[in-house]
């Protein structure tokens, strides 16, 4: 992994390079950053750099033996430790190495829903045992094989119980050459006592124009499809990659639709709409539910006089400020939580039918709660 492969995260990647070049390689780091952002492919393409032999100077070779060996996940001074769902006390992360390097050359953004489905887990749940700690310190107890360093890198750490403190006499006093990099997401479920001892390397959620430039550049997308695929993701590539798995939908015209059927109290329409929704699959639900609780809350935004803020397509914009004229802000916060509540129930595997037909009638009550500007008889288009 090259830093070049990884979409956005600039200012992240040069302060990683310069720690090199500067040669101020702190032997414990925490790379922090929201789901999607790209924390662990950056702690891949950092150790890369750090032990390629003809480094660049701004990203690894990506030709000499070290770089290939580490394209293939498979150097030998590279370590990963990770949550796992253990069937036996003495399992380690050794023990589904193989289902991992197959999941992260897959998807270098993979989260742990993903990483699931590579592994037999049953209703396990994952966690980085003791087992692993003590293999953790067996292994990095030794030298560097063939690189410079010996690099481990540890995907969510809020994963270790207070069995974590096994490891931290090695990350306070490790062998000469050794690095720790930990990639986590939540801070405050990190055990204090590991906090304490690394460095924190803050990595920020990608942009709107970010997220839209790697779909087109890198998954074959249309300007149209990657701007309302970047714009449902809201700063999270490992969902936007997920949507590429979808049907191709227009979820802005489907919802816009839905609206004003629901203005307009169209009975036999809207359980027509009901229908054809419940039909779509859960997953095509909760995004087109999810495109629905960030189309009305940009429109919150423009009533609010924040349009600074609003980053739609031109399109939805337009649409988006004729709607303002026939809604409150207290419309849209209601219809925001109807729309919240469904999503919730639809990742539990409520009747899609029931659920849909229910928020229709929930969104005709709040639309037609009160009286709307003189002339104004329909949402439009």
């Amino acid at each position: 992994m090259q830093f070049k492969q990884i979409a956005g995260q600039a200012a992240v990647k040069q302060k990683l390079i310069n720690t090199v070049n500067d040669n101020r390689v702190s032997h414990a780091q925490l790379f922090l950053g929201p789901e999607g952002s790209g924390g662990l492919a950056l702690a891949i393409a950092y150790a890369q750099y750090l032990s390629c032999e003809d480094k660049q100077p701004d990203d690894s070779c990506g030709v000499c033996s070290s770089c290939r060996k580490y394209q293939k996940l498979a150097h030998p001074d590279l370590h990963f430790s990770y949550p796992f769902f253990a069937k036996d006390k003495n399992d380690t992360a050794l023990t589904f190495i193989e289902q991992w390097r197959e999941a992260l050359l897959a998807n270098t953004y993979l989260n742990l829903d993903i990483w699931r489905g590579y592994l037999d887990a049953e209703n396990k749940q994952a966690n980085i045992n003791i087992a692993e700690c003590h293999q953790i310190i067996k292994k990095l107890s030794f030298k560097p094989f063939e690189s410079i360093y010996k690099i481990l890198i540890l995907w969510l750490p809020e994963y270790l119980d207070k069995e974590g403190n096994a490891l931290l006499k090695i990350i306070e006093e490790p062998q000469p050459n050794t690095l720790f990099l930990l990639v986590a997401q939540n801070q405050d479920q990190i055990l204090n006592t590991i906090l304490s001892r690394t460095q924190l390397v803050k990595i920020p959620a990608l942009s709107y124009e970010e997220i839209k430039e790697e779909l087109i550049q890198n998954h074959h997308q249309t300007e149209f499809s990657a701007a309302e695929i970047a714009y449902l993701s809201n700063g999270n590539l490992t969902e936007a990659l997920a949507m590429l798995q979808q049907e191709n939908k227009s979820y802005h015209t489907l919802f816009v639709q839905w609206l004003r059927l629901c203005f307009s109290n169209k009975g036999i329409e809207v359980m027509a709409f009901v229908d054809q929704v419940s039909k779509m699959g859960r997953e095509n639900q909760k995004n087109f539910l999810r495109y629905g609780i960030s189309f009305i809350r940009e429109c919150c935004l423009l009533m609010s006089g924040a349009g600074n803020l609003v980053h739609l397509p031109a399109q939805e914009l337009e649409t988006a400020q004729k709607m303002t004229a026939v809604m409150t802000i207290s419309m849209t916060q209601a219809i925001s939580t109807e729309l919240e509540k469904a999503h919730y129930h639809v990742e539990r595997n409520a009747n899609p039918k029931i659920l849909f037909l229910d928020v229709s009638l929930q969104i005709i009550k709040v639309l037609n709660f009160k009286t709307l500007p003189q002339g104004t008889h329909y949402i439009p288009n």
